[in-house]
């Protein structure tokens, strides 16, 4: 079926337009976004049969070349996808930049969006003013982490730079355990170390699992 043989009323622009995003399905707002179907599928359909088999979840983490591979959805679709969900995701973390971070829960609410599901480690540095509200959030390291590889200058140079109060570290574990490495210790100790010399504070370490997080301050290893 075409979408010009589906009914005004139930097209998905048309509804959108008279009731409101809210009163679209998870489909009809697909369908929005990926605005052609194809040949032998209309976009209604095909955004029916992505909810269907993948779900929202899913669907969000899909890479551009897994999105690819499904039936109808070229590049250009793909890139749609992937670019409402990173919206989205932006638009949550900017929401939550305006407050404050009281403790290791917050930062894991914070990142758990922008580190969940990536498959290596990326080493995040939150820089907070004095009200412990995030100025910058800065990826300084993306692989395997090691001490040699994150050098005080880089970590320190933004803060400066930035004139932050204090600093939180953080990094995602991709296995989905939180539980810190020998190598996470030594990380954190070493920069704790520079930090007191250059009297910025490094509050807290916090390690993004998979629906769990370890902190270091509150576990009270290492931080006080």
């Amino acid at each position: 079926m075409r979408i010009k043989d589906i009914s005004i009323e139930n097209r998905p622009r048309e509804r959108f337009q008279k009731y409101g995003a809210s009163a679209l399905s998870d489909a009809n707002l697909l369908a929005i976004i990926l605005q052609t179907g194809t040949k032998k599928e209309n976009v209604i359909d095909m955004s029916n049969r992505l909810i269907s088999k993948y779900g929202i979840d899913k669907l969000s983490v899909l890479s551009l070349k897994e999105l690819q591979e499904i039936n109808g959805i070229g590049p250009a679709k793909a890139m749609k996808i992937k670019a409402s969900f990173e919206f989205n995701k932006r638009q949550n973390i900017s929401k939550k930049e305006s407050m404050p971070v009281n403790s290791a829960k917050d930062v894991y609410e914070y990142l758990c969006p922008k580190l969940t599901d990536l498959d290596k480690e990326h080493f995040v540095i939150l820089h907070l003013n004095s009200k412990n509200k995030i100025i910058k959030n800065e990826t300084i390291s993306v692989g395997i982490l090691n001490a040699s590889i994150i050098h005080p200058r880089e970590v320190f140079k933004s803060a400066i730079k930035e004139s932050a109060n204090s600093i939180i570290l953080a990094h995602n574990h991709p296995s989905g355990d939180p539980t810190p490495s020998e190598e996470d210790r030594k990380i954190t100790r070493k920069l704790m170390e520079a930090g007191e010399l250059l009297d910025i504070r490094v509050l807290d370490h916090v390690i993004v699992g998979a629906n769990e997080y370890f902190s270091f301050k509150e576990s009270g290893d290492l931080l006080s």
